[in-house]
């Protein structure tokens, strides 16, 4: 018996029910090393004190499957969760029974009793459910119906109608009919196979699953167990419909649901060649790179102009926004993709789906800030540009979205930043500055993610040098994260100017390696790589980087203090970046006063640098403390999934 336990039974004789669910909760965090009726009595008391059930019910879950009090759980479970909201799923069932027992495609139609059901569905929470199998007589994990994630390869071969087996997901059941095209809009048999391998199972999840809104269109076939021998039907044949009569229907507006989100990590992290690889994909909407504020006003201006009743001879799809009541953003977004000449793609309806809309707002810089919470020992991390987004109706207008995120190496990554930044000042005319770039990618942790945003709900980090390295294995894995047919133009780099375009010049063009083994020396010192490699550990090890110049040494304030020395090729850029700005001429504000005179150019550039110094071990000495990074709203982050490559398409060794 713990301690702990000792302690909720002893603030349950004083009658502290708060304090002693808390000691029960505690308890339970350590189950191994209570007894099972230990377990069962801290469960106990939680539930019946009307605390967390969700802590009592996956304690009595673990015990039933361990065999234990299964009796006394069952009861208690039936009576608290699966009854009182049981009506509820049988009027489902029954209603899906109905639809299905009058749709055209379902060939089997003996629908069992509801009571004889093999599955049970407790309920967990608003959105999920933990199901019970009779015949095992065990639960099973938790699931979520309308968990927003397609972690399956369904369109990956569209040379035949779509086949899924066993799609118990009423998120990708929706996701299916709102992106495969009507048969009669692409002129040939297009139908969705739906292949069920056990009638009674498919039949339990009747209960959960609603199949009415989906079955208007009859865009479903469904085949079950050895039914699937039919597939595909020749509807011709067997239903007279000679979908080859239909003529091809072009793609529209509202059409569009689906988008895939390239997002920008920070700046030089290979995003215009991940670009170039999706331009010209015959299932993506795509543009090349584009400022998110420009953006917004080509939105605008799309609006204005389907407003504009006089325009002569508008393009079907303009005509098409001018007919919608109030159109969304992203009405305008996706008008903005279908009638512009410069966006590649298909959209003249051939496909079996319908295109997804490819989109990387492009911004000139990506900047975080970190508030420390020290009694927490927490990182709050936020984002102006991410907050941008995440409140943008660009985004949340999209029903599916996917997530992909490019990375490179950090220090590698943050040389070509400060050459770029350095390159831009030498631009005459031009009043352009060199930010503390080192500070900026500490603070820049955007590939921790909190899984439950819903924009990063399915997200996925792609290694820059994987793709310049190993494209096959990169591109074939990444198309089937994003659920697109891995196509020959993922195997060259495009663009509208055509093959290998010179995104910015001096780059490197297509799959030239150059950019992976460049180390900028003559741009950042390997002090400041060290500790950029130090404070961002996690990164490396969790991404497969080997570390070049931080070296498992003993890192404390000390030898901190000695690297930041070393800043000799950023600092001296940063100021004399300041100094020449001044010298022009230029406004800057220094100690809250703008100043332009020239003599005070030294002054100034240096002060600036002083504050770039202090701030940068303001934040040395908070991520020293190794704190627990969170967002805004105090939920968790956790690094991204990194796209896993399959080792048999590898073309050469994977880079460390």
């Amino acid at each position: 018996m713990t301690k702990t336990l000792l302690l909720a039974r002893k603030l349950v004789q004083l009658n502290k029910k708060e304090a002693a669910m808390q000691a029960y909760f505690l308890a339970l965090e350590k189950a191994e090393e209570l007894e099972p009726q230990e377990e069962l009595e801290a469960a106990s008391y939680i539930f019946f004190a009307e605390g967390d059930y969700k802590i009592s019910f996956t304690t009595f879950v673990s015990l039933y499957n361990r065999g234990l009090f299964q009796a006394n759980l069952m009861n208690l479970m039936m009576q608290a969760f699966y009854l009182p909201n049981v009506q509820k799923q049988k009027k489902l069932y029954e209603r899906n029974c109905r639809a299905l027992g009058h749709y055209p495609y379902l060939f089997q139609k003996d629908f069992p009793a509801f009571d004889t059901l093999p599955i049970l569905f407790f309920p967990f929470d608003d959105k999920g459910y933990v199901p019970y199998f009779k015949a095992e007589n065990r639960f099973g994990e938790y699931v979520n119906f309308d968990n927003p994630v397609i972690d399956r390869y369904f369109f990956q071969d569209l040379e035949n109608p779509i086949l899924a087996k066993d799609v118990y997901s009423q998120y990708q059941l929706e996701y299916l009919y709102d992106n495969v095209r009507k048969s009669e809009w692409v002129g040939r048999e297009n139908h969705i196979y739906l292949h069920y391998t056990d009638w009674m199972q498919f039949c339990a999840y009747l209960q959960s699953l609603d199949f009415s809104g989906l079955l208007k269109d009859k865009k479903f076939v469904f085949l079950t167990e050895e039914e699937i021998n039919q597939y595909p039907i020749d509807f011709q044949a067997r239903f007279g419909i000679d979908y080859s009569q239909f003529p091809v229907k072009p793609i529209g507006i509202r059409e569009v649901h689906r988008l895939i989100w390239h997002t920008q990590l920070s700046t030089h992290n290979g995003g215009d060649f991940f670009n170039e690889i999706l331009y010209g994909h015959p299932n993506l909407l795509a543009y090349e790179s584009v400022m998110f504020n420009k953006m917004e006003e080509l939105i605008h201006q799309q609006r204005e102009q389907a407003k504009d009743v006089s325009l002569k001879s508008p393009s079907y799809i303009v005509r098409e926004l001018a007919q919608i009541p109030n159109p969304t953003d992203k009405d305008c977004l996706v008008t903005l993709f279908l009638n512009s000449d410069t966006v590649s793609g298909d959209i003249r309806g051939n496909s079996r789906i319908v295109p997804a809309l490819l989109f990387q707002p492009h911004f000139s810089n990506v900047l975080c800030r970190i508030d420390y919470d020290q009694p927490k020992n927490q990182a709050i991390l936020t984002s102006d540009i991410y907050q941008k987004i995440s409140h943008s109706p660009l985004f949340r207008q999209f029903k599916y979205i996917k997530t992909f995120t490019p990375i490179r190496r950090p220090t590698t990554s943050y040389g070509a930043t400060v050459r770029f930044m350095s390159k831009r000042t030498e631009e005459e005319g031009k009043k352009h500055v060199i930010t503390d770039v080192f500070t900026e990618r500490l603070l820049n942790r955007t590939f921790m993610v909190d899984q439950w945003d819903r924009l990063f709900r399915d997200s996925m980090l792609v290694r820059f040098e994987d793709g310049k390295l190993n494209p096959q294995a990169t591109f074939t894995a990444l198309a089937e994260f994003l659920d697109i047919p891995y196509t020959e133009s993922m195997t060259y780099c495009s663009g509208q100017s055509g093959l290998n375009p010179e995104s910015l010049p001096g780059n490197d063009l297509g799959f030239d390696p150059a950019a992976i083994y460049r180390t900028y020396d003559e741009y950042v010192n390997d002090d400041d790589r060290f500790l950029l490699e130090y404070f961002m550990r996690d990164i490396y090890e969790t991404y497969g980087y080997d570390f070049h110049y931080y070296h498992g040494e003993t890192v404390d304030m000390e030898l901190i203090n000695e690297k930041l020395k070393g800043f000799q090729h950023l600092d001296h850029a940063i100021f004399q970046s300041y100094k020449d700005a001044t010298e022009r001429n230029f406004a800057v504000i220094c100690d809250d006063e703008v100043v332009r005179s020239t003599e005070q150019s030294d002054r100034i550039a240096q002060e600036y640098l002083e504050r770039y110094a202090k701030n940068r071990m303001r934040v040395i000495g908070m991520l020293m403390q190794t704190p627990q990074f969170v967002n805004a709203n105090a939920q968790p982050l956790r690094l991204m999934k990194k796209l896993k490559l399959n080792p048999v398409l590898l073309e050469q060794p994977v880079y460390h």
